[in-house]
This record gives structure tokens, sequence and C-alpha cells, in this order.
């Protein structure tokens, strides 16, 4: 009986607050880049050029945008250097270390799903 209680009630209001809330992370976190731009920032500190060649595919413009919007849901802060040339950064915020443990199991399971598909790529 006991662990009859403890169990997930599966009803109409929790599955709609789950998938709201799921929809929430996804609209924060869409596109293309974003996940990838925060695993590439979390090795510290980077300038624009370095994050560029770290995700090789991606454009200046989306770049650009995908900083300006995950700055704007706090996962980055741009810092601005008073050097001569002007010397920009960006880095994770405290916030988005939330995210590690989303992105260590999405870099843990893509790894998994890679080796299964080349492997049934060499099986065929």
């Amino acid at each position: 009986m006991e662990a009859q209680a403890e169990q997930i009630q599966h009803t109409s209001e929790a599955c709609t607050v789950a998938v709201g809330a799921v929809r929430d992370a996804l609209y924060v976190l869409n596109g293309k880049w974003k996940l990838p731009l925060i695993a590439a920032l979390s090795n510290g500190p980077q300038r624009f050029n370095d994050i560029q060649r770290a995700l090789v595919e991606i454009t200046p413009k989306i770049l650009s945008k995908e900083l300006r919007e995950l700055e704007l849901n706090e996962f980055v802060v741009r810092r601005v250097f008073s050097t001569t040339p002007v010397t920009i950064t960006y880095e994770l915020t405290p916030y988005s270390q939330s995210l590690e443990p989303v992105v260590g199991e999405l870099k843990k399971w893509g790894l998994q799903h890679r080796q299964r598909i080349v492997a049934s790529r060499k099986a065929s």
C-alpha cells in the first residue's frame, strides 16, 4: 500500500504541468546553437572569434543573435574591457550552472547514440 501512495499520480493536470515545464525549457534553449554554445563556454570566458572557431558552422550573425538571447535569459554575461583595441568576452553566469546536469546527460547520451549508430552501420 505504501508503495502505491509513493507512486507519481498520472493526472491530466500533472501532464499539463509537465508539458508546460518542458515547453518553457525548450523555449529558452530552442534552436540548433544554444546548448552547443553553452557547452563551448563551459571552459571559461571566451572572445567572439574563439567561440566561432569552436562552433565551426555558425555564422557571425547567428552567433551574435544567440549570444544576445542567452544574455537576455541570464545564461551568459558579456564583459567589455577598456583595452586598445576593446576586448569583449562572453562567459556563463552562475545561473547557467543549473544546466550542467542537463548538458552533461545530453553529452553522454549523444556519445552513446553516435556509437550505436556507427556500430549498426558497420553491422549492415
